[in-house]
């Protein structure tokens, strides 16, 4: 969302497009935001720096730190819910999307997860954001009846909101030595 006065802001996620058909219709009927571009995705940290002040030697850190990284498979294992209002997809690969996080929080400590509004930030991939608790229930029965569904992680995306309120992945960051990122253009 948008938010009028205020700068514009970024994310970094860990894309999951392996998801998609398992839960992209879900997401797309009960997550507000996946309507607005965001991908399935595990957050790594939100909100990061806001848009106006991202530069190239933020970008230069991000990639510093991400090829302290390492490409890492997970497989999401089951459905868990924060309170009645988000419903969401549990990792295997808890530790490792942690490390990423600690990555950043360590070079950028004034970016906290989630503005330091929680005292443990559980990796997660929401399949379902404050809608109908009858359709959420509906949506863990259809998903919690799949398999695991297993990905590969290989990068970290920078997200950045735009000023109509959908989000653009702007970057992808590799993983460990010798992966390149996919590049593009920062917005000035």
């Amino acid at each position: 969302m948008t938010r009028r006065g205020s700068a514009l802001r970024t994310a970094l996620v860990v894309e999951v497009p392996e998801v998609e058909p398992a839960v992209g219709e879900i997401r797309r009927d009960l997550d507000p935001m996946a309507g607005r571009g965001v991908p399935p995705h595990v957050t790594v940290l939100f909100p990061f720096v806001p848009l106006d002040q991202l530069d190239a030697t933020i970008v230069a850190r991000l990639e510093s730190v991400f090829r302290q990284g390492a490409p890492f498979e997970h497989c999401f294992v089951g459905t868990h819910w924060f309170g009645d209002e988000v419903l969401w997809l549990a990792s295997d690969g808890d530790r490792q999307l942690r490390g990423l996080t600690d990555l950043v929080v360590v070079e950028f400590p004034a970016h906290q997860p989630y503005g330091g509004e929680h005292a443990e930030v559980v990796p997660h991939l929401t399949i379902a954001d404050h809608a109908p608790l009858d359709a959420m229930r509906s949506a863990e029965t259809e998903v919690g009846a799949r398999p695991p569904i297993c990905a590969v992680t290989t990068s970290v995306s920078l997200l950045t909101e735009q000023p109509s309120g959908d989000w653009t992945t702007e970057r992808r960051f590799g993983l460990g030595q010798g992966v390149d990122a996919a590049r593009r253009p920062l917005v000035d």
